[in-house]
């Protein structure tokens, strides 16, 4: 049988590995980030029966400009948007993807903060774009000086700052990122994946208007409950979405795709609902992981990152062994966390006090 190494593959593909976390059916799954709430029932009857109205034209090709999505879109965000300032794509990943198409490529650099979200140096290796990584400080912290000084010295196309950070959590301020923006002459991305789990209103959406190279990623993955629906979107100078047009496929969402979207985001109060219950369980889990003298990190998103385990591999696999799913990212003596429901919550709390206790 051929592998993959016998084609004639890109050589800076070659020896690369693909983005991947394990899809194994527990009853517990808390590792890739998801809203494990339900989404209600006279939501889905709404959302099913827009589908259906899309598919009595599904013999014709969707909104190219998605324009009214776009509408909802601006309309959801705020801050004075616009749909001209709105795009929309199958994931942030794919908005990513499409970004480093725009403004990267060959002979063009990409800076981040690392750990940050892996999907960044693959999408530069699968756009031939160099990426940088710099350290992030203490606590996996990203200040004014460590930023700036980055910056300066790589002079990056493309500098991405995730807020709040994937895998770590960490928020990043208001300041921290007018600074990287006018340390920068390239564009500034800041991804917004994990926005609405926030207890502050610190969204660089706020920033938005004067600053042309300023782009705000998002998605309906986490908060919305519709991470099967692969919907992100980009908040950015409607000259940004231009420059999008450039490089996207023709007819890139699908008309399920947009009607499934708008039909979320005319249930967004409803939709986001949980967010408030995910809060809770994150803050219980950080306490309750406190208590039993592990590490967790201070975070923004749904998620945490917990530190002081000796043996992550193996905690992982013990708890895999009860039918509770985590993510080892790979940062030395730590698993992340997602917050699921309460009685998740509870259950992977009660797994964990029972590993410690019994060493």
């Amino acid at each position: 049988m051929t592998e993959l190494n016998d084609l004639p593959l890109r050589d800076s593909l070659r020896g690369k590995a693909p983005y991947g976390a394990p899809q194994l059916h527990v009853p517990v799954a808390l590792n890739v980030n998801e809203n494990t709430h339900e989404i209600s029932e006279p939501i889905l009857v709404d959302i099913i029966s827009r589908l259906a109205l899309a598919l009595k034209d599904i013999n014709r090709y969707p909104d190219r400009e998605f324009t009214s999505l776009r509408n909802s879109l601006a309309n959801y965000l705020g801050h004075g948007l616009t749909e001209s300032q709105i795009w929309a794509a199958n994931g942030s990943n794919e908005i990513l993807q499409q970004l480093f198409m725009a403004f990267g490529g060959p002979g063009r650099k990409a800076l981040s903060f690392t750990p940050t979200y892996s999907m960044y140096s693959i999408i530069a290796s699968s756009t031939d774009t160099q990426y940088v990584e710099v350290g992030r400080g203490d606590r996996y912290e990203i200040n004014e000086g460590l930023v700036v000084e980055a910056i300066k010295t790589h002079q990056p196309h493309i500098t991405i700052i995730c807020s709040p950070n994937n895998p770590t959590g960490t928020p990043v301020s208001l300041e921290v990122i007018k600074a990287a923006y006018e340390a920068t002459s390239g564009i500034l991305v800041v991804d917004e994946a994990y926005a609405e789990f926030s207890l502050n209103d610190d969204s660089a959406l706020s920033l938005l208007e004067g600053r042309e190279r300023l782009l705000i990623s998002r998605t309906m993955s986490k908060a919305f409950a519709f991470a099967g629906a692969r919907v992100g979107y980009l908040a950015a100078d409607s000259a940004v979405c231009d420059a999008m047009r450039l490089v996207r496929l023709p007819y890139h969402l699908s008309a399920l795709t947009q009607a499934a979207a708008e039909a979320a985001l005319a249930h967004s109060s409803e939709m986001l609902r949980t967010v408030e219950d995910i809060r809770e369980q994150r803050d219980r889990l950080y306490v309750s992981l406190q208590d039993l003298g592990l590490d967790p990190y201070r975070s923004d998103a749904n998620f945490i990152l917990v530190g002081g385990i000796e043996d992550p591999d193996g905690m992982w696999k013990a708890l895999l062994d009860q039918g509770i799913l985590v993510r080892n990212v790979g940062i030395p003596n730590t698993l992340r966390i997602t917050a699921g429901t309460e009685a998740e919550t509870s259950a992977v709390i009660a797994a964990i006090t029972e590993l410690v206790s019994a060493k």
